[in-house]
């Protein structure tokens, strides 16, 4: 996540640190020296960069990205050790198993992305509203809103916005489209929002959450979340490190609960004689950003990094 205008990556220092504080290369021993780690999440280079600066000679680092914009960024990077695929991190499974040192999700939306109104993200901007990580394929919230049922957007705005009023603002979608047709800007939206939703949180734009859950539909964003999760436990060779900033509860609430299933011995009721299945990760931190980061960059207020390790067995 950045600041407008300005390339401001969250946690930058403290996400790769936590990636290489676990690799203390033994004599002799090659995978510390040849490591492979993974900036799921490139945006607009900010970790890779920094991950570039510290990976050894023989090290490699592949990048993930499902948006246009940032591949063009990625372009820039000339440095043989890198190499960026246009894809989602839910792909992460596609690597051999057992090869990467290091696994960082920096999840939620740039500033880049928020701030340019031709994406749709923000109500603050009159653009047309898409809200599509990558704009190369899928459907936009304008054409799923153009013959969603009145049911399935309640649900959407209910489950991935935790909007109240979730109920009255599907109605009022439903039967805008109706009398004139659908809502094809963000404007029309935030003001429909805005019109329905008649309490809000002090300094709370009231259409906040709507915009949260349909930007959370439309790309699949904590299905895809979970895969990743998921496929770490493969990708990661024992020792290897799995570091997740997260921007909002429902991301933080899955990896939090991924992090500890996984951080404990499962018995199988059934077989009670049976040996437990071992713990596959060890929780080790939960950073938030400094007072400072935070004045300096407002956006980084609701960020927490978890870091959990692959145990050896």
């Amino acid at each position: 996540m950045e600041t407008s205008g300005k390339h401001t990556t969250v946690l930058l220092n403290e996400a790769v640190d936590a990636l290489f504080s676990n690799r203390q290369a033994e004599p002799g021993e090659l995978s510390a020296l040849t490591p492979t780690y993974v900036d799921a999440t490139f945006g607009r280079g900010g970790h890779s960069r920094l991950i570039l600066s510290r990976l050894a000679p023989q090290g490699r680092l592949i990048a993930f990205d499902k948006d246009p914009e940032a591949l063009a960024e990625a372009a820039t990077i000339s440095d043989p050790r890198f190499s960026i695929r246009h894809q989602g991190f839910s792909h992460l499974g596609e690597l051999p198993k057992a090869s990467v040192a290091g696994v960082l999700l920096d999840l939620g939306i740039s500033s880049p992305q928020v701030d340019n109104p031709l994406r749709g993200f923000s109500f603050r901007f009159e653009g047309p509203l898409d809200m599509r990580m990558d704009t190369t394929r899928g459907q936009s919230v304008a054409q799923w809103l153009a013959a969603a049922e009145v049911e399935q957007i309640a649900e959407v705005i209910r489950d991935y916005g935790e909007e109240r009023f979730a109920g009255p603002i599907a109605k009022a979608i439903v039967a805008r489209r109706q009398e004139r047709g659908p809502i094809s800007t963000t404007t029309e939206l935030a003001q429909l929002v805005a019109g329905t939703v008649k309490t809000r949180e002090p300094g709370q734009n009231p259409a906040t959450r709507t915009f949260q859950a349909f930007r959370i539909f439309i790309n699949a964003e904590l299905e895809e979340l979970q895969q990743a999760l998921a496929a770490s436990l493969e990708v990661l060779e024992p020792g290897g490190r799995l570091v997740v900033i997260s921007f909002h509860s429902l991301e933080d609430r899955i990896v939090k609960q991924f992090m500890a299933q996984h951080a404990r011995e499962v018995y199988d009721r059934r077989a009670p004689f049976a040996a437990p299945k071992v713990m596959q990760l060890k929780v080790l931190q939960r950073i938030r950003p400094s007072a400072a980061e935070v004045a300096a960059n407002p956006r980084a207020r609701s960020a927490i990094m978890r870091v959990a390790q692959r145990t050896e067995t």
